[in-house]
């Protein structure tokens, strides 16, 4: 009995104790709400906004060639006897230096040979010339003295009358005229000269080898002036046009020259869709081959904003600060870049949040710092 009561008395004293604990405990607690949330300052970076024009660039790249380069091919076979210098990549002519010669010793005195005999009509036919047409026979005969086998074929005297003219195609002149032609425009071919001041980029034969009709010799440009092709979008096809200024720079931006739009082809390639874009560039330190990046300006945004594109949140809305407090507004990204992203939205005056804050959200009092020289990197 005795026991009962012990064990009941300790009861309703752990209940007293436990009472007073919980009650001791909840006067002790701290109710949440915003203003104990704001007592938990962040600092931050802010960027005043000013609404300016940006402009909209486009990045693209792609590899230079020469403007003027030449695929040389053999025409006519002989064997490669030499050149007026080395027959090697990067050897530099000028124009019309000799790029190469193949031996034309057989086709010369062929040559002369087809000259000879057509020089031996000619004397044949001057007896028939005195007496059916007098009056012409003097221009013939100076035609016969100035006859040289080693001088290309001057051309034939007009003749005065249809019946002349009738008269010396009967006799085959006109043909035996143009086969001695067309031989000293086959001898022309023999000899490869250069049509421009250049450099010889590829070499594909050595003095000595037999050349045959057809076969490539090698490449010639002019590394003056060089184009560099461009894919573009078709969205700012409209934008593009021939003359506008282009920035270009290396791999490496360490070097930088300009260009300028010369063509704009009117054919979109059916799977990038893009536009092939044409841009010429000269200057120093171009070769041919060499990989550059062009920036086109399409055209000017107004009232816009470049920002940091690690900024966004949810691809469309940026932090601001009002009154210490952070706060979301939605704005309209215009155009994006490798880093930044171009938007609009944002009034004159906001407080910009400059810098990416870890867990920020919306209510999160923060003290500003001004840093008007954030810049999107």
């Amino acid at each position: 009995m005795i026991r009962k009561f012990i064990l009941g008395f300790l009861g309703i004293a752990l209940l007293i104790g436990a009472f007073f604990i919980a009650k001791t405990t909840i006067a002790n607690k701290k109710e949440w709400s915003p203003a104990n949330e704001k007592k938990l300052v962040t600092g931050v970076f802010v960027k005043t906004v000013k609404n300016t024009n940006s402009p909209i660039t486009i990045t693209t790249s792609g590899n230079l060639t020469a403007k003027n380069r030449v695929e040389l091919y053999a025409e006519v076979q002989g064997v490669f006897t030499g050149s007026s210098r080395p027959f090697k990549p990067g050897t530099a002519f000028q124009k019309g230096e000799t790029l190469l010669e193949l031996d034309k010793k057989e086709e010369v005195i062929a040559l002369k040979a087809q000259k000879s005999s057509f020089y031996n009509q000619l004397i044949l036919l001057t007896p028939d010339l005195r007496l059916d047409f007098p009056q012409a026979i003097g221009k013939w005969d100076e035609y016969l003295r100035k006859f040289d086998i080693d001088a290309p074929l001057p051309a034939l005297p007009e003749p005065e009358s249809e019946k002349e003219k009738l008269f010396l195609s009967g006799r085959n002149i006109y043909t035996a005229y143009y086969n001695v032609q067309n031989l000293e425009t086959q001898l022309r071919n023999y000899i490869i000269r250069a049509p421009f001041s250049g450099i010889l980029t590829q070499a594909l034969v050595n003095p000595g080898a037999l050349v045959r009709p057809g076969q490539k010799l090698g490449e010639y440009i002019d590394p003056g002036v060089y184009e560099l092709e461009v894919a573009i979008n078709t969205a700012y096809g409209d934008l593009l046009r021939v003359g506008k200024t282009v920035d270009l720079h290396n791999v490496e931006h360490t070097r930088q020259w300009t260009g300028k739009v010369v063509r704009v082809n009117s054919l979109v390639d059916p799977t990038s869709q893009t536009i092939p874009t044409f841009i010429q560039v000269s200057g120093s330190g171009l070769k041919e081959g060499m990989y550059l990046e062009a920036n086109v300006t399409a055209k000017d945004e107004q009232n816009t904003v470049e920002v940091n594109r690690k900024l966004l949140v949810e691809n469309d809305k940026l932090f601001i600060v009002r009154d210490t407090v952070l706060d979301l507004v939605k704005v309209n990204p215009v155009y994006f870049k490798e880093n930044a992203v171009v938007v609009k939205g944002l009034q004159d005056g906001m407080q910009l949040v400059a810098r990416a804050i870890p867990g920020a959200h919306i209510g999160m009092r923060v003290k500003v710092y001004t840093d008007e020289s954030a810049v999107p990197n």
